[in-house]
This record gives C-alpha cells, structure tokens and sequence, in this order.
C-alpha cells in the first residue's frame, strides 16, 4: 500500500505543474469556447497561445530564472569544499536492438564542470546523485555519471553515489546521509542556473553549506530582432519551463 501512495505522489508531483501549464490552459479555455459557444474565451486562448510562443517574452522568462547567478562564475574563484555534488538530469535512455543506451542530454555541463572543479582540488570527492523514476528504464543515473567520470580521470575512490533519489529533497537529504550528517559539511553544488535557486535553498534546509557553481545557462547574450516578435514551438516551450520551474520554487518556499 505504501508503495503505491508513493509511486501516486510521484505522479502527482509531475502531474501537477502540467495542469498549471500553458498548453493545459490554451486547450481549457478553448473547449471551453466550444461548449459556451464564446468567440471571446476560444480567442482569448490563442492570445495566449501567442503571447507564449513569442521569443522576446520567453527569452525575459528565461533570463529571470537564471538572473541570479549571472554572469557564470570563473571555476578559479570556487572556494574549496569537503565535497562537489553534481545533481543529476542530464542522461537519456535509449533502447536498442538488444539492450538499453546512455547518452547525454541538454545538461551535460553539469557532469563535465562536476569532473573539472575536482580536477582543479576544489574538493576531495565528487558525490554523484542516482536519479531514477519509477517509470525509468535502466541503471540510475548516477551509474552511468560514475563510468564516465571514472573514464575521464576522476579516481574511483574519490567517487560516492547518493542512494536511489526522486527529486531534489531526496538529493539533499541523501547527501548529507552519505556525509555522515555532518552538519559542518561544505559542498559545491553543480546544476543548471535555472534550478540552482530552489536547489540552493533544499540543500541548505538539510543543513549543509551551499557553494553554487552554476551551469548549463540556456539564455544567451543577443540583439532583439523581428524574428523575437514571431511565434515558435521552442518559445512555448521555454515559457513552460519558466512556469514550472516557477512552481518548483514556490512549492519548497512555502515547505522550507
């Protein structure tokens, strides 16, 4: 039974942003038009539509995500710490012929500055966190993070992996159970700057002090131009993003 209550929450957490989504809201309002027979409600769901898939408008979404760590740190001014913990998200499954491929996604500067900040003795050891949903298919992410690091350099030794984890909070938590709940431990955290905010704060709630070390930026520094006023698929899916990250941070404000 407990089980199932947790694999429910699972759901729900995942389930919940969706129905706060932009898309979610474009198709109510304009099922909504139909059944009312509205011009106005259906119209008013395009405008949004509209207003969501404009560049201009997902790129000022985008940078306030990521405005509080902006511009990127130089490594060089990392303080050292007892640990760098890189938060997982970075790995996509693949399924072949006859088993199952790992390849990197968007946030692999996670990984790859997780492997640099170690080589330049900013810590001792590179804590690795084993995502994985139930829905997932294959190893941990984080089996797969140590095989590389292991690769690229890093000493297997100075190698730990959290336990299986969920979300963020269960990465917190694991970490300091690794860090045999020390609550003197200092860490530099490695993730996205747009989840470094939320991320941040779940870590320090644990009790373990935070030294981020941003990555993995998704705006970039360019001139507006009229193709920023033309809708885009890639656009609405920014602001999406935008909205349920906004959520992320709402949610562990009002539990921590």
């Amino acid at each position: 039974m407990l089980v199932y209550l947790k694999y429910y929450m699972i759901y729900l957490h995942k389930v919940l942003p969706l129905i706060a989504s932009p898309l979610f809201l474009v198709f109510f309002l304009i099922i909504l038009g139909i059944i009312f027979k509205s011009k106005k409600i259906g119209l008013f769901g395009l405008l949004i539509l509209f207003f969501c898939s404009l560049p201009v408008i997902s790129n000022k979404l985008t940078f306030y995500l990521e405005k509080d760590y902006n511009p990127p740190q130089n490594i060089y001014d990392v303080k050292k710490a007892d640990a760098i913990v890189v938060l997982g998200g970075m790995v996509n499954t693949l399924k072949t012929k006859d088993d199952l491929r790992y390849e990197f996604g968007n946030a692999v500067d996670r990984i790859l500055s997780g492997i640099t900040l170690f080589k330049n003795n900013k810590a001792p050891l590179l804590i690795l966190t084993n995502g994985k949903l139930p829905w997932s298919l294959g190893a941990p992410e984080g089996e797969y993070l140590k095989k590389f690091s292991i690769e690229y350099g890093i000493p297997e030794t100075n190698i730990l992996l959290t336990e299986v984890v969920e979300n963020t909070d269960q990465e917190a938590k694991s970490v300091k159970k690794l860090l045999n709940n020390n609550n003197n431990i200092k860490i530099i955290l490695v993730t996205s700057a747009f989840h470094m905010n939320r991320a941040k704060k779940v870590f320090e709630a644990a009790d373990i002090k935070v030294f981020p070390f941003a990555v993995d930026y998704i705006g970039s520094e360019k001139k507006t131009t009229f193709l920023d006023f033309i809708p885009s698929a890639s656009s609405f899916a920014s602001t999406s993003h935008f909205i349920r990250e906004i959520i992320g941070r709402l949610y562990y404000n009002l539990k921590y």
